[in-house]
């Protein structure tokens, strides 16, 4: 009999073209046994091999992503319902709501929330788990995602305090915001991803033109309308593209600092008034 070890030794070997091989086979385990992974792994010799746990690890091996396998993202404080047709939430994103803590910091907080291609919630769902107090409003061109963003709203208990629609970013918002968060896409056209990203994940999420930076330019010229007295704007760049982007906002009339991610890279925009 195949035992939990052999079987996530296995698992991972057929992974080797992740980086995160070891932990996907986890995830997958306890997904097929249903508990969660820290239970997995204090318990592992506890749970005999599930059947449905072959047909998991042949998705992986196709390269699918973990998440879109298991349903669940999570992301800061919270687990998201994903799956195709979605952009999967990355720890990298957690920088935004590090910044708008760091901006917010000893003060009431945030009231008034806009989060720009919301995807299934991520940033607005986060930041209104951080502040209970506060109300926001998430916006993306996919009915997909606006789709995932309500049930997750929903799941959460957050369903009369988050609001979705579908729109082309800011394109007939006329109020004002104490928090613009936003995670446009940025990768360039020609770029070559991984393929669990390129076959999987939705193109329109992930790609911006010839330099990536065709949706900052949309942003830029209509963030000075969206935010008040004393707000913020986290934007969520390339690595690469730290000045490129923070350009388009500082011609816009906006302050521009870089914010770098737990890997030290340009990651975040931070645009007061």
């Amino acid at each position: 009999m195949t035992t939990p070890r052999d079987a996530l030794r296995a698992a991972a070997a057929r992974f080797a073209f992740s980086a995160t091989a070891r932990l996907d086979a986890e995830l997958l385990l306890a997904h097929a046994l249903g508990i969660d992974r820290n239970r997995l792994l204090l318990t592992l010799d506890d749970h005999p091999v599930p059947p449905a746990f072959a047909a998991l690890v042949e998705r992986r091996a196709r390269h699918e992503p973990v998440a879109y396998i298991t349903g669940t993202r999570a992301f800061w404080t919270i687990d998201l319902e994903v799956g195709p047709g979605v952009l999967i939430p990355r720890a990298d994103s957690e920088t935004l709501i590090e910044a708008a803590v760091d901006h917010f910091a000893d003060t009431a907080g945030p009231r008034r929330i806009l989060d720009l291609g919301t995807g299934p919630g991520t940033l607005l769902l986060a930041a209104l788990d951080q502040w209970p107090q506060a109300r926001g409003r998430g916006v993306d061109a996919s009915p997909v995602a606006v789709d995932y963003a309500r049930r997750n709203a929903a799941a959460l208990g957050m369903a009369d305090r988050a609001h979705f629609v579908r729109s082309d970013w800011a394109d007939g918002i006329a109020d004002i915001f104490d928090l613009v968060l936003a995670n446009p896409p940025y990768i360039e056209t020609a770029a070559v991803l991984p393929d669990e990203v390129s076959r999987y994940e939705p193109a329109a999420a992930l790609f911006a033109g010839s330099d990536g930076l065709d949706d900052y330019r949309r942003i830029a010229v209509q963030l000075p309308a969206l935010l008040g007295t004393g707000a913020v704007a986290c934007v969520e760049i390339g690595a690469t593209q730290g000045q490129s982007a923070a350009a388009l906002f500082r011609a816009a009339g906006l302050s521009v600092t870089l914010r770098r991610d737990l890997g030290d890279r340009d990651r975040c925009l931070v645009v007061t008034p």
